[in-house]
């Protein structure tokens, strides 16, 4: 008689379990907005107006309690919408939460994006607690222009403001880790990428704000370990940005840098076709070993399969 009333017994827990595990996953891509009352500096209240951080967290039996905010490229005009939930699907495949953020660009200029930036990194740091993440492994990872603003706040943090009423920010918003693809680095010609130039510091920029925003001008002994990966035939950004960045970092003594040019392949590295194609796809196991080094990634889980082939 007793197992008469356990199996539906059963099937409802399971069927509870199944509800609040659906549940958790939706309430974990939900966006959230960055600055509750309102961004600093915000041109009105549309979409466009309002950063925000979609999380995507790693199953908990796989979960390493590191997080990488990913910056999508974009030219600093738009949000390429492939950089976001692959890129993160595939971080929680080796255990490591991803956090895509939506940061403003044109209209909005400097120095936006990169308060952007550093609303996302003490946000995850602040409330780490309610994800199970360690404050001090978050790292950023940024493509083309989002590149440039990862490279941004990777050179231009602070430590926070303990005096501040909003506790998220009191806490640092030096990212742990920095992985550049293809990034914008330098705001000089010859090897400045001339539209997000434009969209970010206008027609005819102060000098001093180019030298602020050439970020391999700012690399100092604090900033993190940076994983960097280029195509040579990168004719958009030119390799240059990301030899110039390396070289800084070289220059200023930051450790465990490493650093990935490839021969053949363009900009997109999408676009590129057979032989070409299965190199180039190489990077994301160099940067799971790099994670796994950093103990940002789980060293016994293999990435899993993601739409990353459509980059």
């Amino acid at each position: 008689m007793g197992y008469r009333f356990l199996l539906p017994g059963c099937l409802i827990a399971a069927g509870i379990l199944c509800f609040a595990s659906r549940a958790a996953e939706e309430k974990s891509s939900e966006p959230i907005v960055l600055w509750p009352e309102g961004a600093p500096g915000a041109l009105g209240a549309k979409d466009a107006d309002v950063p925000t951080l979609t999380p995507f967290l790693a199953e908990p039996d796989k979960a390493t309690g590191a997080a990488v905010i990913l910056c999508p490229g974009g030219g600093y005009v738009h949000l390429d919408p492939l950089h976001g939930k692959p890129f993160a699907e595939w971080l929680n495949s080796i255990g490591v939460a991803g956090f895509v953020l939506k940061y403003r660009h044109a209209p909005y200029r400097h120095p936006v994006p990169l308060q952007d930036a550093a609303r996302a990194v003490r946000t995850i740091r602040a409330r780490a607690a309610e994800w199970k993440l360690d404050p001090k492994r978050i790292g950023i990872l940024g493509l083309s222009a989002g590149g440039h603003v990862a490279s941004m706040i990777a050179v231009h943090f602070d430590a926070g403001d303990p005096g501040a009423e909003d506790r998220i920010e009191r806490v640092s918003s030096r990212p742990d880790l920095l992985i550049l693809s293809v990034p914008v680095i330098t705001m000089r010609p010859p090897f400045a990428h001339a539209g997000s130039v434009r969209s970010l510091l206008g027609e005819n920029p102060d000098p001093e704000l180019v030298g602020f925003c050439s970020t391999d001008e700012r690399v100092t002994p604090e900033t993190p370990p940076t994983f960097i990966v280029h195509p040579w035939g990168d004719t958009s950004v030119p390799v240059e940005n990301s030899l110039m960045f390396a070289a800084a970092l070289r220059k200023a003594g930051v450790p465990a840098c490493e650093l990935h040019i490839y021969g053949q392949g363009g900009h997109q590295f999408r676009d590129a076709k057979g032989a070409t194609r299965r190199v180039l796809n190489t990077w994301w196991d160099h940067l799971a070993d790099w994670l796994r080094l950093h103990n940002f990634a789980r060293p016994d889980l293999k990435p899993g399969p993601t739409d990353l082939d459509r980059f």
